[in-house]
């Protein structure tokens, strides 16, 4: 397979059996056991993408898209082995247009690179996962993260895509315009489809202007479920929140032992505003009054940069900070999303079952969208630790359906999640299946995921 290969993309370095290259692409950061493909190559242009998707489609070879590989549900592991085409070498910003606040990328680009080039320009891509992520990957699997109470996930932000199909065909969807009533949306069917049904190549982002003036909070309170009340009232409140998180104390305390802080061990929100001075020392009194409601026992703002970042550094170090107490252990990751209205009593039952198992772990989450991750430190060879853990998230999924909710707000189905798809969309697996087999008759495009 090698061979025929590099007739297509003729560069020994680009179409890779080395054992260690063959390693870091049969794993991701989850718990999944990892799987090899038997051949990465590291596509430079459309065009050899689509040479590589030809060759595969006609001889039924397995394909799977990998980018920075940070994903949580083992989307990027290739289950049947094959080629595992990694664009991460696609790192080419096409053009930012700031009149029109857009930006034309290729896949391969990490979403830092985007925020270099829209700085200087004033802007920024707004969307944060905590990893480093490549946006073709990010697009995938429809990822968001802190700013979405804002702005939304990646499907709020892709104007247009290039894809390549499973036979080679190069297709483009939307547009440069920001709406269209023309046909169907087939940007976002492609958004979140995590490589099933094309690779994307290429995508036209929305970007938005860096705010003025922009305040970080800091604040402390009694229990998580006075905490999600007060994020929730924020929310209906209309305080105009860029971010709202919810750090538990058990964070709290790894976190300290990791960093060498000394914030009080209690549940803690990080709320931000951005905007103007006026408008954000509006909205900071307002939220200092709801958290003081809820029993707010500290509660601190920062204005400084350099401030604000240390005082973020707790949430986005708090994965960090759980592989740190539990070394030789992987992170088992929840990920259910609720109405806002539902989190304190969801959140409270997430808690007593994470007890319940015994194992060291923490909750986090997006809590001004009803985004929650109950992450539990096990040994994947343990069958009795990764057994507990499966039945906690089969009934912290339980309850957030019951609730309205959804199985997975953020990391998608990819291996972990693909009996609860059927589960919350039972009656529309056939239709998805359909579109499945109308796009990849032949089944090479990521098998063994979603379905």
């Amino acid at each position: 397979m090698r061979a025929e290969l590099l007739q297509l993309v003729p560069d020994e370095s680009r179409v890779s059996t080395s054992e260690s290259v063959l390693q870091q692409h049969g794993e991701d950061l989850s718990y999944h056991p990892p799987h090899e493909p038997d051949v990465v190559v590291f596509a430079e242009t459309t065009e050899e993408v689509a040479d590589v998707l030809r060759f595969a489609n006609e001889r039924g070879i397995a394909v799977t898209p990998f980018g920075a590989g940070t994903s949580l549900e083992g989307n990027a592991i290739p289950l049947r082995g094959g080629i595992s085409l990694d664009l991460t070498r696609m790192t080419r910003i096409l053009e930012v247009r700031p009149d029109d606040l857009q930006a034309d990328v290729q896949a391969g680009v990490p979403r830092s690179a985007l925020n270099a080039a829209a700085g200087s320009h004033g802007l920024f891509f707004p969307v944060d996962p905590g990893a480093d992520a490549t946006l073709g990957g990010m697009a995938a699997t429809n990822a968001s993260g802190t700013t979405t109470v804002r702005y939304g996930g990646m499907r709020a932000q892709v104007l247009a895509l290039q894809v390549v199909l499973a036979d080679g065909t190069v297709v483009h969807t939307g547009t440069r315009a920001v709406k269209s009533s023309a046909g169907y949306n087939l940007t976002a069917l492609f958004v979140g489809s995590e490589g099933t049904l094309g690779v994307i190549t290429e995508l036209t982002l929305r970007l938005y202007g860096i705010p003025d003036y922009v305040v970080a909070v800091r604040a402390a309170f009694p229990d998580v479920e006075s905490a999600c009340r007060a994020a929730a009232t924020m929310i209906g409140s209309g305080v105009a929140v860029s971010r709202c998180e919810l750090v538990d104390s058990e964070t709290i305390r790894q976190v300290n032992d990791f960093k060498g802080t000394d914030y009080e061990v209690m549940p803690h929100l990080f709320v931000e505003f951005g905007g103007s001075e006026a408008g954000v020392s509006g909205d900071l009194d307002a939220t200092r009054e709801i958290a003081e409601g809820e029993g707010c026992t500290s509660f601190t703002a920062e204005r400084d940069a350099a401030a604000r970042a240390r005082l973020w550094d707790a949430r986005h170090n708090a994965l960090h900070a759980l592989l740190h107490a539990a070394p030789g252990k992987r992170s088992y990751a929840t990920d259910v999303c609720v109405p806002v209205s539902q989190l304190p009593d969801a959140i409270r039952l997430g808690r007593s079952l994470l007890d319940e198992t015994g194992q060291l772990g923490h909750i986090v989450g997006h809590v001004g969208d009803g985004n929650y991750h109950i992450a539990l430190m096990l040994d994947p060879g343990d069958p009795n630790e990764v057994a507990r853990a499966k039945a906690l998230n089969a009934r912290i999924v339980d309850d957030a359906l019951a609730r309205g909710g959804t199985s997975t707000g953020e990391h998608g189905v990819g291996i972990g999640k693909k009996e609860f798809l059927a589960r919350e969309h039972g009656d529309l697996l056939p239709l998805m299946r359909g579109i499945k087999q109308l796009l990849d008759p032949k089944g090479i495009l990521n098998p063994g995921k979603l379905f």
